[in-house]
């Protein structure tokens, strides 16, 4: 909102607008068209490998971070009981994405490694993050 509040005041064809990216599944477009059609821009039917077509966005990532997290799910089956619950396995989903899961991307790197991120982590990388945090926590104090 406070893009388009500083937007807002421009001519439509001149705001720089947050864009939404979505593929051809029609609720997208349907629950954008509720939701934030005053306030964002949709660019809609972009292909998933679109960078390949020479487009500009590529949503690859986020389809793979998507998968993952509908996979992970499935097998919870008693799914989350809170939103508490939710945001918290979603905190630590992203804090093992990362700090502790290497990627090819990165040549075998962590994002926080990439990142020039020091944190001492040894082989066991979760539980030497754990330990850190519960560390420095503790130091704070």
């Amino acid at each position: 909102m406070q893009r388009y509040k500083s937007e807002k005041s421009k001519p439509r064809d001149k705001r720089k607008l947050i864009t939404f990216v979505s593929d051809k599944f029609g609720n997208y477009k349907s629950a954008w068209s509720n939701l934030f059609s005053r306030v964002t821009k949709l660019a809609f039917g972009v292909p998933i490998a679109c960078r390949k077509y020479g487009l500009k966005h590529n949503n690859n990532a986020i389809e793979r971070y998507n998968g993952d997290l509908k996979s992970r799910i499935k097998i919870m089956r008693g799914g989350f009981r809170s939103d508490d619950g939710a945001r918290a396995f979603l905190n630590m989903k992203r804090v093992i994405h990362n700090f502790v899961n290497p990627h090819h991307g990165l040549k075998g790197k962590t994002p926080a490694e990439a990142a020039e991120i020091k944190i001492p982590l040894g082989r066991n990388r979760l539980l030497d993050l754990i330990k850190f945090v519960r560390k420095s926590r503790i130091t704070k104090r």
